[in-house]
């Protein structure tokens, strides 16, 4: 399902918080797409990296939050490695993370998880899961 863009203006301060954060400069990125084709959750996520890219270059906030490209992402690396302009792109994803969690909107509820999905998960899976998705 594709994420629509709406005409929103430019927020300047989702680009200085993700910079800060991330310690990445984003708008180096040329959208070549290199990871977009590398990135393993392609199927998974509504906006490719590369877009993910080019919105937060334009400030569009609103179509970052509606993406789940930053919570789906695996944190592989495998953008970075392959990146022409060297740009930690899990870093940028991170960093759109921490801005939600920050608002303490937790994406998951583990008291809302039955204890048959518990017994079926791999604990480091739920633990690393906690710490991406719970403030």
């Amino acid at each position: 399902m594709p994420i629509k863009i709406s005409k929103e203006t430019a927020d300047e301060q989702i680009r200085q918080k993700v910079k800060e954060i991330s310690g990445e400069d984003f708008q180096k990125c040329y959208q070549c797409g290199t990871c977009s084709g590398s990135c393993p959750m392609a199927d998974q996520i509504t906006v490719l990296p590369r877009r993910v890219m080019a919105l937060l270059q334009l400030g569009r906030k609103e179509a970052l939050e509606e993406a789940n490209t930053h919570w789906v992402c695996a944190s592989c690396h495998m953008c970075v490695v392959r990146c022409p302009r060297g740009i930690d792109i899990a870093k940028v994803m991170e960093s759109l993370r921490q801005l939600t969690l920050r608002k303490n909107e937790d994406i998951i509820n583990p008291s809302e998880i039955s204890k048959e999905d518990t017994a079926k998960l791999p604990q480091v899976a739920m633990v690393s899961g906690f710490r991406k998705l719970t403030s």
